[in-house]
């Protein structure tokens, strides 16, 4: 099978707009385009929000996460959580089920179990980059969180898409992680019209080049990747003789014990991110 050729049709048929959204991702689209508008009010966002459940849900659960709940006083209707969050993190919760919902419901159970696996990968990452960016590389922590979010949005149009193309998830995943996942992730960022420099950040991802020291939105991405505990089905699976732990430049860099020192003051804070990403 040529994968690179389907991964160029599925990239074409993202960029012709052949892009079938659920009731849900739609009414996500929707207030993500609503919060952009400088006029927007609290009260239109928060009727679009409890128009759809599951966003809903999500969006108290994360204005209650121990990241955004530093008080420790627990809320429970969407209009306080929305004034709690702010529009932006409210944007970041509606790509996040945009995101979650590309893969569908597939028929195969495979792919269901990869999906599931796959979102669990992607809160775990999007989590550490919201830590990581605040404690190491110092970008926009909103904006990681985000990036976070979406970097996996091919993975999961790959997966609903996969049942059509029999054989293309099966041996090592090599051409998807040296091309296949840039070439189709390009034209969905593209017409989700995520900003250019989380497109950046996430292009600095997929080119798998991590900067010692850490700074970008790329270098986050990359170090949350290495970090999660749940690792991208899509992944091609490390060489049984990989060394465990940190990549060695990485850690000269930083020092794997301020590193892990980080994260063990921070494991409470991405678990309950984690959390509250889980749709």
């Amino acid at each position: 099978m040529d994968r690179q050729a389907v991964f160029n049709t599925l990239a074409a048929d993202v960029a012709r707009g052949e892009l079938a959204f659920p009731t849900s991702a739609r009414v996500a689209m929707k207030l993500r385009q609503t919060l952009e508008d400088p006029e927007c009010h609290i009260e239109a966002a928060t009727r679009l929000i409890q128009a759809e459940p599951l966003l809903a849900a999500r969006v108290v659960a994360m204005a209650n996460s121990i990241a955004y709940n530093r008080s420790g006083r627990e809320i429970a209707d969407v209009r306080t959580a929305v004034a709690r969050l702010g529009f932006r993190t409210v944007r970041t919760l509606a790509a996040a089920l945009i995101a979650r919902q590309l893969a569908g419901i597939p028929t195969d159970q495979a792919l269901r179990q990869w999906a599931s696996q796959l979102w669990e990968h992607t809160a775990h990452v999007a989590s550490l980059a919201h830590v990581l960016a605040r404690r190491i590389t110092h970008v926009d922590v909103e904006t990681a969180l985000f990036a976070g979010i979406v970097h996996e949005v091919a993975g999961f149009y790959l997966l609903s898409r996969a049942q059509e193309f029999p054989g293309l998830l099966e041996g090592d995943r090599v051409e998807w992680n040296e091309g296949g996942a840039a070439t189709v992730g390009t034209a969905i960022l593209k017409l989700l019209e995520v900003p250019a420099a989380v497109q950046e950040g996430i292009q600095a991802y997929w080119d798998g080049y991590l900067a010692i020291p850490p700074e970008s939105l790329g270098d986050t991405l990359l170090l949350a990747e290495h970090l999660s505990p749940v690792p991208s089905p899509l992944q091609t699976p490390p060489s049984p003789d990989a060394p465990p732990g940190l990549p060695a430049n990485l850690d000269m860099a930083i020092g794997e014990d301020t590193l892990s020192s980080i994260l063990e003051e921070s494991a409470a804070e991405v678990a309950s991110l984690t959390g509250a990403l889980t749709f």
